[in-house]
This record gives C-alpha cells, structure tokens and sequence, in this order.
C-alpha cells in the first residue's frame, strides 16, 4: 500500500545571507513576519513598506531523508507560489511557473539538500510579457502575465502584497506497482437511480507495465470491480432511490462515501482513496423568452432563484486560511441565507476543506476559471500552464456536489466590447480562444455532468452585448460607480452575477488597523486602506445623495455609510426578487474582504458583520415582504421562495412624522411556493408625492416593509427619543439590550463592536413606530453598562 510523508517541519528561508525557521504550507510574508523581519503589511501604511519582498528572489531549504522498500518515491507540491526551480543534492528537478497545479517529482533514491528557488513574480511576469507582447489590464499590475492569484498584485478592495513559497502541503509518495493518477466520478441521477460513471487513470512503475490490476469501489451500498484496460479503467455503479443533494433551503445535503482501492493481481492493496459524493443534477435554463434569454438554476428539476454572494480568497496571504476560517466564513454565509458561493477568477481554485463546507452546508458553488478584468496571451508559454491547470482542477472539484458551474472568466469578454482594448491589441490573442474553445472542451471532456458558461457578464454569443441585462449573466456597475442605488430598479437582469455598494469595516477593525490615527473619511489611513478609485467620492456622493454630508463627525460618517450600503443592496435584491422569474437571481459582490480595508464586503477583514450582513438576512430570507417603488407608486411584493404556501394578512399604514396612523387597512395575500404576488397600494394609503412628513408601513408575520416618498434629509423626522434598559442574562456572557422608542427611529444600529472588540449583536437595522419596542442580544461584552450601549445606538434621525 502506498506510503505517504509529509514534508512540513525543518524548513528554513533564505534572507541576508541567515536562515530563518519556515513554515510549510506558508509564504515568504508570513516567515517574515514570524521573525519579526517586516511589519505587519495590514497595519497602517505598512503595505508600502514591504512592496520590496515581491520583487526578490527567495529560497527554501531543508535536508530530504527518506528509505523506503517501495519502487517508487515522488516529491510532491501541492502548490508552489509561483516561479520557481527544484534542485536536490544541487542537481535540477524541474522548474514550475504556476501557483495553481500540482508538482509532482521522482526522487526514488535520491537525498540530500533540498532547495526551492523562487523568482519575483515581477521578473516572471516581465519575461513572459517579452515573448508575448503587451496586453491591456484594468490594473497597472502584470498579472495576467503569470499564473498566480491575480489579486496579490492589488485589487480595488486589496493590497499588492506578491507572495512566494509553498503555499500548501509538501510530501513524499512511495509506491509500488501503480497508483491512482486520476480519479473522475461522473454522478449523475436517472429516474430513482443514482449512476456513478467512475473514471480512473493510474501510473505504474517499470516492474508495474503489463501486470493485472483492478479497481473496486464502493457506494451507498452499490459494489463493484472491474479491471484495467492499460492504464485505464471505467467502472459503473447504480445506487437503488439514493437521498438527493439540495441547495440549502431546497431539501437535505446527503453525502456518501464513494471509496476506491486499487489492487494487484493476488488481490494486495497498491492505493486507495475515498471521495464524498452528493447525488443531484443541474442545469442552467438558457431559453430564449419574450424578455430575452434566460439564465435560471434548475438543480433536481427545480427552478431557483439564486440568493448569493461573491467570495474573494479570505486573505491576501492564503496560506492562512485554515479549515476553521473557511467553516466559520461560510457559516457566516448561511446565516445570511445565501445558497450560492461565486468563487471569482481573480483569486484561488479554493482548498478542498472550503468546497468539503460547501457539500455539507447547502452552498451552491459557482467556480470561475482564474481569468478577471485584462486580455490574457494564448502563446506559450502560458497557454500550456492555462490548459494543464485547468484540468488539474476540473479533477480536483469534480467530485463536490455543492459545485454547480465553471465559469470562463471575470469581466473580460465585457473589457473587450467596452474597455478600449481591441486597438492596443492590433489582433493579439487575449483570452476569447481560452473562454469560447480550450475550456469548455476541457469541460465538456472531463466534467460533462455540470454546466459552463463563457464568462461573467456573457449574454451566450456575439449576437448581443457582453453585459446586456436582457441575456445571460450581468454586472451592474453604473450603479456605485455613477449612479445613484435608486437606478437598481431602472431595468430587470436576467441574473445579476455582480452589484454591490460600498461601506468601511467595522470601527474596531479600523482601530486595529490604524493604531493612534484620528479618525477621519480623508485620513491618510483611511485613504491608504481604500484602494477603489475615487471610492471616497463615491462614499460620499451616496452619503449625500440621502442624508447629506455630516460635518466634522467621523462616527457619523461611518454609520451613515454603512446605511446607505446595506440600502443600496437591499433595493436592487427587493426590486429583482420581486421581479422573478423574469429574474433568476443574485450575486453580492462581496461576501468577505481579504484584509481591513473599505470595500463592498458583508464580512469586514476581520470578521466582523458589517449591517450589510444583517441586511441580506432580511432580503435573502426564504419569505420577503417588500414595498417596492415604482413610477406609479409603491408596490407591495410578497415573495415567496419557501416550499410551501404563504397565507397572510398584511396590515398597511400610512402614518405621520409624528407617528399618528391616518389610514389603515389589512390585504389578505397568498403566494404559491417559489412564485411572487405583486399588489398595487391602495389609493387611501399612498403618502402624497413628494411628502415630508408621511410614510407608509406594511407587517405581516413578523415582517416589516417601509416607504418614505422622499430623501431622509428631506423628511421631517422627530428629534429621536427612546428608553434603553439592559436584560442580562444568568450564567451566560449575552445581554439583551431592549429599545423602547416613544418617537420614529428609522434604521436603529447598535454596533456592537464599540462595546468590546469581540461583541457581536444579532441584529442590525430595524425601523421603529412610537411605542414598539426591540430586544438585541449581545455576546462577547464582557463590562456591560448603560451608558456605553446608548453610546453605540445611532439612528437617521440623530444620536
């Protein structure tokens, strides 16, 4: 049986000459800062101060010991970060130049100094741009000239930190015979019956060739054997009614365990491996319709409506990211009632521990190929690497269920159309064979059991623009970057892969992060730790858009900014939700950030919930109650994503400034599963255009849906007044604190964190009528007082 050795201790790093201790899996960055060699690249403009690290060669050395009675030994990485040489005993084994593919290397026999020389991704970029010719980005970063995570060079949310090393694990193989090379189970379900179509390549030692092997595997039940033709073997097991895999929402998250042996001819055990599997199938519904063409989700013959969000890798330093981060970040997702995970191809094929949550959670897994917002060559010598990391990881994500389509690229088909590259390139390749030929073959050849589309926004062909709201996929960045959120309801996607607004962390994020600064939108921290252009601007044209411009008052600036984004996502999601199933779903741009910085996250860079994040729990939710404005008035949207039927009785009020109800009436409403009905107000209960002083109210089951006809700063809101009292609770480290309002408040906020840095609320805006009363539960605060809660309530009306 196949031997393994993991190759993780008694690493050093290269530097002046000296050998610092090295952690493997890890990178240069992080070695650096355990010996304390750099400053922390997130903390204040530290950043700028270590750029240097990026453009140096390193090396990694260690003294590789092995003996072993197997024929064979390989040396394998699972990722080395990026441009590198492997030498032992002071002799080649190979040079790689891809962050995202395995590296396999015989070393049967051989010992000595093992060294891994790395070469700045800079020096690497550059020369691969030599050969191929300049080609236009939306970055002044080479990134597209190298296979590595586009944003280490910096991203509008991100800093340019060029990492290098052996970003995941290092081990030995021994081995005898043959080994399992490729394993690609095909699941599919027909009728009641659960098919796996198990495809399996092996390698076999010189005493190996010609000798009769078998492959047996095993499922739910379902045996099976077969032997090898060559190096090949097909193998097919039925599974009698197997339980069927769901989105979460949709049903339950059965997984099995499809175990796999590979065995000689007198039955011994030469490799195994074990593969959790999920039984569903999926499509994407790309009919051409009245409003255009269509792109609707249908896993197991169901029609979804997508409620996701985008994921960036979790850290600019990936090696950091654990099993646990992964866990608690995609928690964080469900507790949002997100179901579906874009995985965005500026960033990572992710660990498998991330898409292992996934399979559990319900989380549906959207997987780009590593191409974002630049024309990338088709030569050599990238070309190859393209072809070979892509189906080294169509292998390696194949068996998850939760993985439902690979995507060709970010933005670049729209860049092409629209960002003014195809003069500069003068009919240079830049990445249209690679998105429209070369992966969707690797796609269809090696993965043919889930979808693929070109890009992200792609209307399905050249007929149509790129980003057309009316086909395929689309982004809508006029909004944020131009407009006004109130122009989200202007027109009706077909899905809405990426939109979003911006906020800044958490305070005590910013504290953390900008040690000793006073605080201020224009700080020169604040500034350093906002990299979208012109992004201040645009904070603050939304900030003023609404409420004005508050002067002098940081804590204000930041509460309001982060109202106007949980807002701004709000109102398109209410608008296209309300709008299915014209409309199929949409994807935040974005779950989680990869460092403290002022982004479009839910989840700041340090975990923290911004109330976005609260936000999105309301419009993802299963059920949503909505007033949805339109050029004759508002729309009230009951919108039912459950599976079951939703009877209720809507109460409408229409009330003033002051609180006093003027007219009042109750709707009774029912919606189908998976389906919305719409309902025009009714005359009596329309505040008068342009009114300051009414608004309208709508509750059912719980649900709270409000309409003001104008501005916040143009609305006569009552100077706030409300009691705060404090409900500890016995034996536990929680406290509820419970607001009584005797005026309006409008989007009351407790932030939590200005309580302790590890308080989390389970709240976040609520809206509440004189005499309503709210409890919000507190953890982590470990000094309740009164004083210090009032302190962290802000409202629209004032503090």
């Amino acid at each position: 049986m196949k031997d393994v050795t993991q190759l993780h201790e008694g690493w050093s790093l290269r530097h002046e000459d000296a050998l610092l201790p090295a952690r493997v899996p890890g990178c240069v960055h992080t070695d650096l800062l355990a010996a304390q060699a750099i400053p922390d690249p997130f903390i204040g403009h530290n950043e700028s101060e270590i750029a240097w690290v990026g453009r140096q060669a390193w090396s990694y050395v260690t003294e590789l010991h092995h003996d072993s009675e197997h024929e064979r030994t390989d040396l394998v990485f699972e990722g080395l970060d990026t441009a590198a040489e492997v030498r032992l005993a002071d002799q080649s084994l190979g040079t790689t130049r891809n962050m995202h593919r395995v590296h396999r290397f015989d070393v049967t026999g051989r010992t000595g100094p093992l060294e891994v020389r790395f070469a700045s991704a800079y020096d690497e970029a550059d020369r691969v741009r030599a050969l191929t010719a300049e080609r236009p980005n939306a970055y002044p970063e080479p990134f597209q000239y190298i296979r590595k995570m586009a944003c280490s060079f910096g991203w509008d949310w991100g800093p340019t930190v060029v990492t290098a090393g052996m970003w995941r694990p290092v081990r030995l193989e021994h081995w005898s015979t043959a080994r399992l090379a490729e394993v690609r189970p095909l699941v599919s379900v027909d009728g009641s019956t659960g098919r796996v179509e198990l495809r399996v390549r092996t390698e076999r030692t010189a005493n190996g060739a010609g000798r009769r092997l078998t492959l047996r595997a095993a499922v739910a039940g379902a045996e099976a054997e077969v032997a090898f033709e060559g190096d090949d073997a097909v193998l097919r097991l039925d599974v009698a009614e197997p339980a069927l895999w769901w989105p979460r929402g949709y049903g339950q998250q059965p997984l099995y365990d499809l175990d796999m042996t590979l065995l000689d001819e007198r039955g011994d055990r030469l490799d195994a491996r074990t593969h959790r599997i999920g039984f569903r199938t999926v499509e994407i519904d790309r009919s051409a319709d009245a409003h255009g063409t269509g792109f609707t989700f249908v896993v197991n013959g169901v029609r979804i409506f997508v409620r996701g969000a985008n994921w960036i890798p979790d850290d600019v330093l990936p090696s950091r990211v654990t099993p646990e981060r992964y866990r608690k970040r995609l928690a964080q997702a469900v507790e949002a009632n997100i179901d579906l995970i874009r995985v965005w191809g500026g960033g990572l094929y992710e660990d498998d521990a991330f898409y292992d949550v996934c399979d559990e959670l319900g989380l549906m897994v959207w997987q780009d190929f590593l191409f974002a917002c630049a024309a990338y060559p088709e030569e050599q010598p990238l070309r190859g690497e393209v072809e070979a990391e892509a189906r080294d990881n169509v292998v390696r994500l194949m068996p998850h269920a939760s993985l439902v389509l690979w995507n060709g690229n970010n933005e670049n088909l729209w860049g092409f159309r629209d960002w003014d590259w195809e003069q500069p390139l003068a009919g240079n390749s830049w990445g249209e064979g690679y998105y429209l030929g070369l992966l969707p073959r690797i796609v269809a050849e090696l993965d043919p059991t889930r979808p693929y589309t070109a890009g992200s926004p792609w209307s399905g062909s050249w007929d149509h623009h790129p980003n057309d709201p009316r086909h395929g996929t689309h982004h809508s960045w006029e909004v944020w970057n131009r407009q006004d959120y109130a122009e989200y309801r202007a027109d009706v996607p077909r899905f809405c892969a990426e939109f979003g607004w911006q906020a800044p962390p958490a305070l005590a994020t910013l504290r953390r992060a900008l040690p000793g600064e006073l605080l201020a939108p224009d700080s020169p921290g604040m500034l350093h730790h906002q990299k979208a252009v012109d992004g201040n601007v645009k904070l603050n044209r939304g900030i003023e858009c609404h409420f004005g411009l508050p002067e002098g008052d940081f804590d204000r600036w930041h509460y309001l900014a982060q109202v106007v984004q949980a807002r701004a996502v709000a109102a398109g999601v209410e608008h296209w939700r309300a709008s299915w199933p014209v409309c199929a779903g949409t994807v935040v741009w974005q779950l989680n950030d990869c460092w403290p910085v002022s982004s479009w996250a839910a989840v700041d860079g340090d975990g923290r919930l911004k109330p976005l994040h609260h936000e999105l729990r309301r419009v993802y939710a299963d059920r949503l109650l909505t007033l949805v404005p339109t050029g004759d008035g508002p729309v009230l949207a009951l919108d039912n994503q459950s599976g079951s039927d939703w009877r209720t009785t809507i109460v409408l009020r229409r009330l003033n400034a002051e609180g006093t109800v003027l007219h009042e009436a109750s709707l009774e409403l029912a919606a189908a599963p998976r389906t919305v009905t719409r309902r025009a107000v009714p005359g009596p209960l329309l505040p008068g255009e342009g009114s300051s002083s009414e608004f309208l109210v709508a509750d059912a089951d719980g649900l709270r849906a409000v309409h003001f006809p104008v501005a916040d700063k143009d609305f006569d809101y009552p100077v706030p007044e409300y009691d705060v009292r404090l409900d500890a609770v016995a034996g536990a480290d929680v406290v509820d604190i419970v607001i009584t309002a005797r005026t309006l408040v409008r989007d009351l906020l407790l932030q939590a964190d200005r309580l302790g840095p590890d308080a989390v609320a389970d709240r976040g805006l609520v809206t509440l009528l004189p005499g309503e009363e709210t409890r919000i539960t507190v953890r982590g605060w470990t000094d309740p007082d009164m004083r210090a809660a009032r302190d962290a309530l802000f409202n629209v009306g004032g503090v």
